[in-house]
């Protein structure tokens, strides 16, 4: 007799009564849509800037909630099992401090809900854990086949509206670099850097793709997503982005030889190299903005364009503490003020996305009327900063070292099971989803976490530990239920 709740009818539980085919095609599809939240919603502030990016919070919140959803169904079935149990434990460790992180910080609303503009407090975490446990509940290769075309599909979304920054600068608000125009392309993830990221992403899976697939019209899909992925990466002007692109051509040599793809097919490494300089090419050919010469705006981007003019997160850096153009120079001061803050507040951080705020220079010459907004792009604030673009520096200065630690042992879990699930399975999909996980790792120690890639980045890590049983293993198990 089928499953009920409360004496319902059968017909009202389908939820409830789905096997683990009909639950995998579901949740994959879903956790694809969920992707696409955060970045559609973002048009809205784009288009038009009467709105803000509390629409790109709203996308976060559906996508969040579809993969809550999901998640608790996948819990009631018993889809997280042995197998990924301590990853998905480390993950709710990981929320579970940052309620004490919450609870120590200086405003409990932005502490919850986010910083305006950036929105990534603990509700934010909370929403990615349910991205990775509803990815890890997944129990069938197609569905993972699924999420991986979900991937591409971000990134080719974001790429699109992308073209469109670069050539003709409008629903950007990174057209200027202080006094230059230089059109950078952020998507529709709020900052170039962030693009730079997701595209790093969504290039390793489409190059694997396109390494492996057996179907002509899915290669030719990857191809040019991988094309197009490689060319929008050099307009986001970021060491982010031209190691983004290097991690991801490693990455598909390293594909090549272990899933033994035709060599032919290798001619999707050169090809998206080619792709990146025609871009340069073109910026050296003077065909965007005013510029006539490539190089990295770093510096002015993460702390000019986005933080101060877009987010109002923070003031105007310090000419005398920092080179902006200098793009080492920026990365290397950001990471040193974050550790000192880290060995002040090691145990809880300041608070989720609360880096801004304890960075400020409280000062009795800044009028006490002014809004939040206007208090912390006061000149007097100048040299404050909300981001340090290292993810686990940024965990440890806002949630604490036991975060860190809860983050590392779910990244090291999801890879290490990412690893076993290939070597048990022997399918492209388990290496892909492995392979993105292990590009985001490793990026993010040159970048930090946003709404809109976040997503992404967990669902890619949750299936990377997904629980799936070899055909194999499937016979053994009806083999042993008969004797039963």
């Amino acid at each position: 007799m089928a499953k009920t709740i409360f004496h319902s009818t059968e017909k009202s539980n389908f939820i409830l009564n789905m096997n683990e085919e009909q639950y995998s095609k579901l949740a994959s599809r879903g956790l694809a849509a969920a992707m696409m939240t955060a970045p559609l919603l973002t048009l809205v502030p784009e288009i038009t800037d009467k709105a803000s990016y509390s629409f790109t919070s709203g996308g976060l919140v559906i996508g969040g909630v579809i993969a809550m959803i999901i998640a608790i169904i996948g819990l009631m079935k018993k889809y997280i099992s042995k197998w990924n149990i301590f990853p998905v434990c480390a993950m709710a460790a990981m929320v579970l401090w940052g309620i004490m992180s919450l609870v120590k910080g200086c405003d409990l609303e932005i502490s919850f809900y986010g910083f305006p503009e950036r929105g990534e407090g603990l509700l934010a975490i909370l929403f990615y854990f349910c991205f990775f446990t509803s990815a890890a509940s997944l129990k069938r290769e197609t569905a993972i086949k699924t999420v991986i075309d979900g991937i591409v599909g971000v990134g080719i979304l974001n790429s699109v509206i992308a073209l469109i920054q670069i050539f003709t600068g409008k629903l950007s608000h990174y057209r200027l670099a202080v006094d230059e125009v230089i059109n950078a392309a952020s998507g529709l993830v709020m900052s170039p850097l962030f693009l730079a990221m997701l595209l790093t992403l969504s290039l390793t899976a489409a190059l694997i793709g396109f390494l492996t697939s057996e179907e002509k019209k899915r290669r030719i899909v990857f191809i040019c997503s991988s094309l197009l992925f490689s060319f929008v990466m050099m307009f986001t002007y970021s060491l982010i982005g031209f190691c983004g692109l290097g991690l991801a051509v490693i990455i598909a040599f390293i594909a090549a030889i272990v899933l033994k793809a035709p060599k032919k097919r290798l001619v999707c490494i050169p090809s998206c190299l080619i792709a990146a300089g025609a871009a340069i090419a073109v910026v050296f050919g003077g065909v965007i903005g005013n510029i006539s010469s490539y190089k990295l705006y770093d510096g002015v981007i993460l702390w000019w364009s986005d933080s101060y003019k877009r987010a109002s997160a923070c003031a105007i850096y310090d000419p005398e503490k920092v080179d902006i153009t200098d793009t080492l120079d920026v990365y290397t001061y950001l990471n040193y003020k974050s550790s000192e803050i880290i060995r002040k507040n090691p145990l809880y951080g300041v608070g989720p996305d609360q880096l801004g705020l304890v960075t400020l220079n409280f000062s009795e010459e800044i009028p006490q009327n002014l809004t939040l907004a206007q208090y912390i792009i006061h000149p007097n604030n100048k040299g404050s900063f909300d981001k340090v673009y290292n993810e686990y520096l940024y965990t440890s200065v806002t949630r604490g070292l036991p975060s860190l630690a809860a983050l590392v042992l779910t990244l090291l879990g999801s890879l290490i099971l990412g690893i076993k699930s290939f070597r048990r399975r022997k399918t492209v999909e388990a290496f892909t989803v492995c392979a993105v996980t292990a590009a985001g790792v490793l990026i993010y120690l040159i970048c930090c976490s946003c709404i809109a890639v976040a997503p992404v980045f967990w669902t890619a890590a949750g299936a990377a530990c997904a629980g799936i049983t070899t055909d194999k293993e499937k016979k053994a198990q009806k083999k042993l239920a008969k004797k039963k």
